[in-house]
């Protein structure tokens, strides 16, 4: 992990080697922050320190991969509601063909 060197210092602030191994010291616990990060919304708590206090390269990760899910998220919900309104047009339009075709065969009738 990226953080061990850190974790190991032993003249790095306790309070945010502390911090850093609750949220990042175990792969598990690096999996768990990510689910919340990436879930919760609340993805500057979890970056910000990092950021700070480790430097800007995690900012240039986090920077891509909030905005790959975000886009990827988008674009499957933007997805689904396509798939429903492509769904329902084109029932519609079997509806309209049902129509005609009963009107014609009315118009038939009559003459």
């Amino acid at each position: 992990q990226l953080t061990s060197q850190t974790l190991e210092d032993a003249g790095a602030n306790d309070e945010f080697r502390a911090w850093l191994y609750h949220h990042y010291g175990t792969s598990s616990r690096a999996s768990w922050t990510f689910f919340e990060l990436t879930f919760s919304g609340g993805w500057p708590s979890y970056v910000r320190p990092l950021v700070e206090k480790l430097g800007w390269g995690y900012a240039v990760f986090f920077t891509i991969y909030i905005s790959s899910v975000t886009f990827a998220m988008f674009r499957i919900i933007t997805a689904l509601f396509l798939k429903d309104t492509l769904k329902i047009a084109a029932l519609d339009l079997d509806n309209s063909i049902h129509e005609k075709i009963t009107e014609k065969e009315l118009c038939m009738q009559r003459l």
